[in-house]
C-alpha cells in the first residue's frame, strides 16, 4: 500500500496536537465511535468548556469533524483528512478505549442531556 507523505509542517502539528494526552485519548475514542460533548464528560474529569476547546483544537487542524443534529453536535474522525493516515499510523501505538467507551455507553448520558 502507497502511503502519502505529509508536510513537516501538519506533521508536527499534528504530534504537538496529540502530545496533549487528553485530545489523543479523545481521537482514540472517536476512532471506535461518534460522540456528543456530553458523552465526553463521563471519561474525563474536566468542565464541559474545557472538553470542547480540545474538540475545537482537532477540528481546526481537520482531524475531527463535527455533524449537527437538532442542537446537538456529534464529533467524529475526518477520514477525509490529508493527515488521516497519520493518525491512523499513531493509533496503531495507543491502546483501544475500550473502557472508556463502555464507562460511556454504561452511563448513557445522552439520555441526560438530550443527544
Amino acid at each position: 500500500m502507497l502511503k502519502s507523505i505529509v508536510e513537516i509542517e501538519k506533521a508536527a502539528s499534528v504530534l504537538k496536537l496529540l502530545g496533549d494526552k487528553t485530545r489523543l485519548t479523545i481521537v482514540a475514542i472517536l476512532k471506535q465511535r461518534e460522540c456528543c460533548v456530553c458523552e465526553f464528560l463521563e471519561v474525563f474529569d474536566m468542565s464541559q468548556p474545557s472538553i470542547s476547546q480540545h474538540l475545537r483544537k482537532l477540528k481546526d487542524l481537520g482531524l475531527v469533524k463535527e455533524d449537527r443534529r437538532g442542537q446537538w453536535i456529534y464529533y467524529s474522525l475526518n477520514s477525509q483528512c490529508d493527515l488521516y493516515e497519520l493518525i491512523e499510523d499513531i493509533l496503531e501505538h495507543v491502546p483501544v478505549q475500550t473502557e472508556k467507551i463502555k464507562q460511556i455507553e454504561k452511563s448513557n448520558p445522552t439520555l441526560r442531556c438530550g443527544c
